[in-house]
């Protein structure tokens, strides 16, 4: 006999390893004893803000698809637990690359291309998840009414991925390196996902 999936185990587990992540941060960050105000205290504040609230934008990322879609399969879990392996890993090097760019960490050109490299894997691997997680919803779930929209966010974050996988390109051969490229092309999700939502919506109207 096939019993359901249980939807409210997965959540709760899921947000156990989103809290871990942001108590792996805590520990990580470190302050003077004197609570003196230096460079080094002020880089390893900003790189904590910048990779607690890249995690909260993750975790919101991740509660919206279970409240886009209640369908769950043994698919789904196994994409969602990869998905919180690499989240729990991929602060790091978010937070390596802030004190990067406050002049602190990186020593050469090399150890700036490997560390974009590692965003960028990480990166690719999370939306690949969430992309694999939509379209496994959207093949399931065509019949019903919002099927349309997990299509859409399928489409949506496949872009993600494949800005991530130029970035890691860029970063592989050092193309740009010194003026930081590799991290700059995530610029273009803004325009690309914009115009991609505009010409979605405008075709589906149309049809």
């Amino acid at each position: 006999m096939k019993w359901p999936h249980n939807i409210s185990r997965v959540e709760a587990f899921s947000d156990g390893v989103f809290a871990f992540a942001a108590t792996l941060m805590v520990v990580n960050f470190d302050m003077n004893g004197d609570l003196a105000l230096n460079k080094t205290t002020i880089t390893g504040f900003l790189s904590f803000s910048v990779s607690f609230f890249v995690l909260v934008a993750l975790w919101w990322v991740h509660y919206n698809f279970f409240r886009r879609t209640k369908y769950i399969d043994n698919w789904i879990i196994v994409l969602n637990c990869i998905l919180l392996f690499v989240a729990l890993y991929y602060v790091f090097p978010l937070k390596s690359m802030v004190q990067s760019l406050m002049g602190e960490g990186v020593k050469t050109r090399t150890d700036l291309a490997n560390l974009f490299l590692m965003y960028g894997i990480g990166f690719s691997l999370i939306f690949l998840c969430f992309t694999m997680m939509y379209y496994r919803a959207f093949k399931k779930s065509r019949a019903m009414k919002n099927a349309i929209h997990l299509y859409f966010y399928t489409r949506h974050f496949a872009i993600f991925v494949i800005v991530a996988i130029i970035s890691v390109i860029l970063a592989f051969f050092e193309i740009g390196i010194g003026i930081g490229l590799p991290g700059f092309f995530y610029a273009l999700l803004g325009p690309i996902c914009s115009w991609h939502t505009y010409h979605f919506y405008k075709k589906l109207e149309r049809n």
